[in-house]
């Protein structure tokens, strides 16, 4: 999994929340710009730790799986909403298509 690119830094995200373009659902918010790299954001209000994780873990899991298919050029920023830790990845990997 090495040659997934992922953000870390917080200039980083918080460039990407000021010039990215952000498509909106029940879900997930995507942001996306220039290289392709992704970077995941899961806030206290998704719930605790283990409801955090679980979010992050879903929405990786949709990402690998559709990395292929991405054209180069891209960052990708994608925030948990309150329904993530409640829904398999396949229903993420739907929305994120």
């Amino acid at each position: 999994m090495s040659e997934y690119i992922t953000l870390k830094d917080n200039r980083d995200f918080s460039g990407l929340y000021r010039r990215g373009k952000s498509f909106v659902g029940p879900v997930l918010v995507k942001n996306k710009s220039d290289n392709l790299r992704f970077g995941i954001t899961t806030g206290k209000k998704i719930g605790k730790a283990v409801r955090r994780t679980r979010s992050r873990r879903v929405i990786r899991e949709a990402y690998y799986k559709l990395y292929p298919d991405i054209k180069k050029g891209y960052d990708f920023v994608f925030v948990a909403r309150g329904k993530t830790p409640y829904v398999k990845s396949t229903v993420v990997y739907k929305e994120m298509k």
